[in-house]
Formats: structure tokens, C-alpha cells, sequence
């Protein structure tokens, strides 16, 4: 007997229908364009205070040091990251290094440049760590005013930010500060002195902290002020002082507490048993032999008397010696030795000071 079985399709009802959000696209870099056009920027020179030229560093010398910057004019262009950034020629031959000309916002080349157009990637590592993001040459010291390239001996993330016209309070300027900042990188902390129209922006990377000095030179925030970026003298993280001092402070307390130990043990010894027991570490042990005796058994026994110091030296004597045999050998007689006159005692008096017409 067979039964004839029914299939039945159940359809789903559109409210069981779990929509699948599609991944989004990857957003490809179009062309960089050009920021400005030749010409556009007017470079204008700075009142110049100084009295003599100077052909050797090109600059004038001699005038008001003490407020260079006050002579400084606004920058015309400004770099904008969303709407600037592009591929450029430097996409395709390989080069590692961004356009300073970006960062400032007046490069003319846009995707004919041979620099890259877009914030350093921090996942690339530079062929060159004595250059900066802008492949030039780092150098050893930093300059008086702290600006310039920077050194290769010190990793700083941290920016001195100089001249800020404040309007509000510390919270209201650190905010300010963030949002111009942190378009050219993420940052760590940011530390506003209030009252003194100074704050220091730590990047997490120091690539950003080099691309954010040069993009943040002689700009202005929300007052229209002429900013004075340079590197802080000292980073103020801890982290990055941490590891070689910790280092130097373990190894500092390593050695204090091993001294501390080899002193505990050392104290309830006995002098020969401790000068025993570093002969065999350092491998100096004589096999069984008597040890030297102790200071105190040295003054114990019986010493001679001194022997008489002599003028001349040991093979003076064996010569005289020798002399004297062979002239005892040839029938000449020896030659006796005469005794030596005790020396007189020295006296304040000139007149018992002997001579040789005494005799």
C-alpha cells in the first residue's frame, strides 16, 4: 500500500528577512590636486633689524634677536587633509616621503609631484631614520630656538605651542588647540599652561608630530594670532624616559642588593676566612699551602735589628770584592778598611759646624 506524500514549500515572510548590510567600498585616493597656482603665493621678506649681511649664513646679523618672531608674517595657503590629499607620482615609483610643500598647503605640482600628497603611514617604515617624513637630514643637537629639522638622538612627539591669544578658559583653549591638532595625526595629550599662552601637543607618532609642526607654522587657531610651533625641549611623557632609566634603575638595584647580601654574609667571617674564601672564587686557591700570617701575629714576633742601609749597591760591593782578591793574589796588600767617625750632632751654632781643616 503507498501513500502519496505532499511537499509543501514554506515561504519566508519578508519580516523573517534579515537584511545583510553590504561592505563598504574601499574609498580610492583620486588624483592630488593642485593646491595653489604658480604665482599665487607672494613671498614677502621680513623687516630685516640687522646692520651687516652676512654672505656666509645669507642673513642679516646683528640686529634684535630677542623678538625675531614678532617679525613674522601670516602664512597665505593652509593645508586641508580631506580635500587636498590624492595620489601623486610618488604612489607609483615607491617613495616614502611626503611633500613639505603639501604640508603647508602651497604645493603647485599636485599629482605631478614626486612626493606623496597624504599624512605619513605610520605601518611604513622609512629607508632613512636620520631623515624626517620630509627626507631631510635630522642632526645631532637641536637648535638654540628649538626648531629646524630636530636631532636622531631623541625621538620627540611633543610640539611647543607658542602665542595663543586666549579667550576663555584652560578647558576652552585645550579644546581649540585639539581641533586645529588633531587633523594631522592622533594625539596622545595635550598640556595648556593658562595665562601664558602656551600648550604642548603630544603626538602618538612622531611622524605626525613632524608634518603637524610644518602645517601648523605661522598659522592661526580662532583669533587670527601668528602660532609659534617648535619642539619641546623635554617630552613630557613618561613612557618615553621609562625604559632606559628603568633599566639603569634595576640594574642600580640589582648590583645595591647583591653588595647588600655579600655584606651580611661577610660580617660574622673572620678576616683569614674571608680572605680564603676570595682566593678560591677567584680561582687563586694554593693547593693546601699555610696562609700569611695576620697583622696582629706579624707584630707578635720577635723582629731583628734593622740592617744598615747602604750607600753603594750590591754589584758596586761584588766589584770591590773582586778587585781585592786578585790584589791579594798579585802579593799587594789589602786594603783595610778604615772605620767610619760617628757623625756629629747637629747643632743651632755656627761655630761647631766642623770642616775638613780640622784634621
Amino acid at each position: 500500500m503507498s501513500t502519496n506524500e505532499t511537499e509543501t514549500e514554506v515561504i519566508p515572510s519578508y519580516k523573517d528577512i534579515v537584511p545583510i548590510a553590504a561592505p563598504k567600498p574601499i574609498k580610492k585616493l583620486k588624483p592630488a590636486r593642485k593646491q595653489v597656482k604658480p604665482g599665487d603665493v607672494v613671498k614677502t621678506e621680513t623687516v630685516q633689524t640687522g646692520k651687516e649681511y652676512n654672505i656666509w649664513y645669507n642673513k642679516w646679523a646683528g640686529g634684535d634677536r630677542e623678538d625675531s618672531y614678532s617679525n613674522k608674517t601670516k602664512s597665505q595657503t593652509r593645508c586641508n587633509i580631506r580635500r587636498d590629499s590624492g595620489l601623486t607620482r610618488a604612489n607609483m615609483t615607491g617613495m616614502k616621503y611626503c611633500c613639505i610643500f603639501f604640508a603647508r598647503g602651497c604645493c603647485p605640482y599636485g599629482w605631478e609631484c614626486e612626493y606623496l600628497h597624504t599624512l605619513p603611514d605610520v605601518s611604513m617604515t622609512l629607508p632613512d631614520t636620520s631623515k624626517d617624513c620630509f627626507a631631510r637630514d635630522k642632526f645631532a643637537d637641536y637648535r638654540d630656538d628649538m626648531g629646524g629639522v630636530g636631532s636622531f638622538n631623541r625621538q620627540n612627539r611633543t610640539l611647543y605651542v607658542g602665542r595663543i591669544k586666549e579667550t576663555g578658559t584652560g578647558p576652552e583653549t585645550e579644546e581649540v588647540v585639539t581641533r586645529h591638532f588633531k587633523e594631522w595625526g592622533a594625539i596622545e595629550k595635550i598640556r595648556v599652561l593658562q595665562y601664558r599662552s602656551v600648550a604642548f601637543v603630544t603626538y602618538v607618532h612622531e611622524y605626525h608630530a613632524q608634518f603637524a609642526k610644518e602645517a601648523m607654522a605661522c598659522q592661526s587657531l580662532d583669533n587670527d594670532e601668528i602660532l609659534n610651533v617648535r619642539w619641546a625641549t623635554e617630552d613630557p611623557n613618561p613612557q618615553q624616559k621609562s625604559p632606559k632609566s628603568g633599566a639603569w634603575r634595576k640594574l642600580d638595584g640589582d648590583a645595591l642588593q647583591e653588595g647588600e647580601v655579600m655584606d651580611e654574609e661577610e660580617d660574622g667571617d673572620e678576616p683569614g676566612a674571608k680572605r680564603r674564601r676570595l682566593e678560591i672564587e677567584n680561582g687563586d686557591d694554593s693547593g693546601g699551602e699555610e696562609e700569611p700570617p695576620s697583622p696582629q701575629q706579624q707584630q707578635s714576633q720577635p723582629q731583628g735589628p734593622p740592617k744598615p742601609a747602604s750607600l753603594l749597591s750590591t754589584d758596586m760591593l761584588e766589584s770591590l770584592k773582586y778587585f781585592a782578591e786578585i790584589r791579594k793574589q798579585n802579593g799587594g796588600t789589602p786594603i783595610q778598611q778604615q772605620p767610619r767617625a760617628a757623625p756629629k750632632a747637629a747643632a743651632l751654632v755656627l761655630g761647631d759646624y766642623g770642616s775638613d781643616d780640622e784634621d
